[in-house]
């Protein structure tokens, strides 16, 4: 019972937060945290930890903080998301040739 009264929760905080970001974006987030709501936790008390040690703002404790888990988030991704964050950051789709002949 407490655990979807606590992902209800967690769901309408990140909504709030998130507020001015596009809504596929937020739809994807959204999706990952529910998805694997352990290593967002992790993340987070990384970050907090991050901001009380060396009273970094929010995006420097994410720059430093979130390379360590690129893995298990992008591990966390379903294929249509990965294809999805890979368009939105401006990346060629896959299958175009590379300069020296191999295939992206």
């Amino acid at each position: 019972m407490f655990g979807k009264l606590k992902q209800a929760a967690l769901k309408k905080m990140l909504k709030s937060q998130m507020k001015d970001a596009p809504a596929d974006q937020q739809e994807m987030i959204l999706e990952l945290v529910e998805k694997n709501p352990e290593l967002f936790q992790k993340i987070a008390k990384e970050m907090q930890e991050e901001l009380k040690t060396n009273g970094n703002n929010q995006m420097a404790a994410a720059m430093k903080v979130l390379p360590k888990y690129q893995a298990e988030i992008a591990g966390s991704m379903s294929p249509e998301m990965q294809k999805k964050m890979l368009q939105m950051q401006g990346a060629p789709t896959a299958g175009k040739f590379n300069p020296d002949g191999s295939i992206r």
